[in-house]
């Protein structure tokens, strides 16, 4: 069975991987560390009309349920959003936003409090040209955990068909 791997990179150089199994669009994916460690794992929930995954953290070979993420659509157009819920209770403490600007490929994460924890946009080369679609650019705050952050990446891959 083939393996579709897709790699990212961090400012502090940390290397993932996201596996779908040859699968675009499909209902679970893995994000790994570069050794091939699952550190989560992504799945849709069944019949959810609008959106909604479960994210499982694993530590060594057990899994838990770590947060919860649900997908809102604006009908009428304009910015997508994406509700993270942490711990999955729905104190909106303990959340993140994810917000979609429309018409460019990138998206900002930001805290319960409203501020920035992550933003995600095109690379572009000191020459201006930019890269593909697939080639994205990560800038996260230093209190950020990497990991979080980029099984939130995953998220919002999957919410807009991406990955």
């Amino acid at each position: 069975m083939a393996m579709a791997a897709r790699s990212l990179i961090l400012t502090v150089k940390s290397f993932y991987r996201i596996d779908n199994y040859d699968k675009k669009s499909s209902n679970e994916v893995y994000l790994m560390d570069l050794q091939g460690k699952v550190l989560f794992s992504i799945r849709r929930k069944k019949l959810s009309v609008f959106g909604n995954w479960d994210i499982y953290r694993w530590n060594g070979s057990q899994m838990n349920q770590w947060f919860q993420a649900r997908k809102n659509c604006n009908i009428l157009g304009g910015d997508m959003a994406c509700h993270v819920t942490l711990g999955c209770d729905k104190a909106k403490s303990s959340g993140y936003k994810i917000l979609g600007l429309t018409g460019k490929l990138g998206f900002k994460i930001m805290d319960h409090r409203g501020e920035l924890v992550a933003e995600v946009g095109p690379k572009q080369l000191s020459s201006g040209v930019m890269l593909g679609d697939d080639v994205l650019t990560l800038v996260v705050e230093p209190q950020m955990d990497h990991s979080l952050v980029m099984a939130l990446v995953t998220v919002y891959g999957l919410m807009t068909d991406k990955i």
